[in-house]
């Protein structure tokens, strides 16, 4: 007996694996805060958790409400979802069918392309400059099967981005039904002038969505929820695919909180910015390619020669108790993501490095 079968488009996935951890030592390879969290978002989910019996709101009208007001957009015209990664299934849903295609950059984020597999359609991946996306190769990819374009505006696992005029003039050049989605997991990291998230954008057009994420400057990985803002007859057909209750009621009870936490915000910005101007360059004084980064981590590109690959660094910093992201799978294999971590880590991170970088 062989039982049923899965679609064969599902066969082809291969399924995303998250960083890996060890039993002890320091995890630094899911991108996650090393603060923690808000503590008033501590206190409001263990709060909301005394009564795991009463369903959540399924309109998470009280999260779309506090979004609404801390960037003054129209609270209907959001969804939420369990991360922003449930937000892209859902356009993968509502959107794609066999034989269409999806762009994102060459090395964007991997969902992206598992949205496409699991509706039959195609991943397109444009290639990039220096790591960075290049709007003109996007739109050189283009065909009359594009449906989706994904940007992650700053990238992972790359930490590139591009400015807002990029983002503006690849708009500009994409038909009016290809929706063009920016993901701005990391947006609340960067500072550079020329960057945007794309809010005013998303609020004027009707084929742009934005999504945004609770899991990583505000440290609520482990709770699951990102949410979207765009056009009323996008978020209309995420609300027909989505879930009644998508969303916990803890999460959004310490979403709620984490929005009002501004100090909390800028401490976690504060020491990744100040951490990544610490360990950049202390990194290439050993003699390791380190790509600029605006978000959260730095992506480390190693020697290839023997003893010296990202394979023989991986071995060693698991040997010092320290893991950190291998990028095999974004065609990445001589690279590593290192996330940036407390005080304390980054130190023991960078004697790590320099004593791998003397053992070559």
């Amino acid at each position: 007996m062989t039982g049923p079968k899965p679609l064969s488009n599902i066969l082809e996935i291969t399924p995303y694996k998250g960083g890996q951890k060890l039993d002890h030592g320091w995890k630094l390879s899911s991108n996650e805060n090393p603060l923690g969290c808000s503590e008033a978002a501590r206190e409001a989910l263990i709060k909301a958790a005394q009564h795991p019996e009463i369903y959540p709101d399924g309109s998470a009208f009280a999260v779309r409400q506090a979004i609404g007001k801390k960037y003054g957009i129209d609270p209907d015209r959001i969804v939420c979802g369990a991360g922003s990664d449930e937000i892209f299934q859902l356009l993968g849903r509502a959107y794609l069918q066999p034989g269409d295609e999806i762009i994102q950059s060459q090395h964007g984020f991997l969902v992206y392309k598992l949205v496409a597999q699991q509706a039959g359609a195609a991943c397109i991946k444009a290639p990039e400059k220096e790591l960075t996306a290049d709007v003109d190769a996007i739109l050189d990819r283009v065909t009359d099967k594009t449906k989706i374009v994904f940007l992650a505006n700053p990238n992972n696992p790359t930490g590139t981005y591009i400015p807002y005029d990029e983002v503006k003039r690849l708009h500009k050049g994409l038909r009016d039904d290809i929706l063009l989605v920016l993901d701005g997991a990391y947006a609340e990291y960067v500072r550079q002038n020329d960057y945007a998230a794309g809010m005013e954008m998303a609020g004027e057009e009707p084929n742009v969505l934005v999504t945004r994420t609770f899991s990583k400057i505000h440290g609520l990985a482990g709770l699951r929820l990102g949410w979207a803002y765009g056009p009323e007859s996008v978020i209309d057909a995420i609300h027909r695919v989505r879930g009644p209750f998508n969303v916990t009621s803890v999460a959004q009870a310490a979403a709620i909180a984490a929005l009002d936490d501004d100090e909390f915000v800028a401490e976690s910005a504060d020491h990744n910015n100040s951490e990544l101007d610490r360990m950049t360059p202390a990194l290439e004084e050993m003699g390791f390619k380190v790509y600029p980064s605006v978000c959260n981590f730095l992506l480390i590109e190693f020697s290839d020669r023997d003893g010296q690959r990202a394979e023989d660094a991986d071995a060693f910093l698991r040997s010092r108790g320290i893991v950190i992201r291998d990028m095999v799978a974004y065609g990445l294999p001589n690279c590593m993501r290192l996330t940036i971590g407390t005080r304390q880590a980054n130190d023991e991170v960078l004697q790590a490095f320099k004593d791998f970088a003397k053992a070559g």
